[in-house]
């Protein structure tokens, strides 16, 4: 499984009237904004993954670009761990695969429920009218925090944060 390309394009939104209002057997839908995968297709999937780990939120649905897969979905647990899930054409899981602290593709840490809060209030403050589309913590030197967010005209930005949950740049991301 690419699971790189997950961690790349992943998309995640955590806030709480979001998780209220789309929680499906079990498990907690999260919008996308890149995923290439999309409407019925996407539901389905994500509840096939959802179902398959256990619970939690699909981040991102995807096609694979690897050999015996269709689609690749990764899933969000209450923890805060995140499980790549496997499917074949019919949506049916053939694998999953924990992203662990020992995987290559587990390079940063899980944010606590507070600095994700705080990361995103401070997100939207700078992209006035924004949603929150993935925080991550981040490992670039003076930047504790990279948030993206969709404006209001669903331009895209990049907004990394300091420890203090300070903007330290807001980039448009084309």
């Amino acid at each position: 499984m690419n699971t790189a390309k997950l961690r790349t394009k992943r998309v995640i939104v955590t806030t709480t009237a979001a998780v209220a209002a789309l929680a499906i057997g079990g498990g907690v839908w999260a919008t996308a904004a890149n995923a290439d995968v999309r409407g019925e297709d996407r539901d389905r999937l994500g509840n096939a993954a959802v179902q398959a780990v256990g619970g939690g939120t699909v981040t991102d649905v995807d096609t694979s670009d690897d050999k015996g897969e269709a689609y690749e979905v990764e899933v969000r647990k209450q923890d805060g761990s995140e499980i790549d899930v496997a499917l074949d054409k019919d949506g049916k899981v053939i694998g999953q695969q924990a992203d662990t602290p020992d995987s290559p593709d587990a390079d940063d840490r899980v944010l606590t429920d507070a600095e994700r809060t705080s990361a995103e209030q401070a997100a939207v403050a700078a992209v006035t009218g924004g949603t929150v589309t993935d925080v991550e913590a981040s490992d670039d030197p003076g930047v504790a925090y990279e948030v993206e967010v969709r404006a209001a005209d669903n331009s895209e930005w990049d907004v990394e944060l300091d420890t203090a949950f300070k903007v330290v740049t807001k980039t448009a991301d084309n």
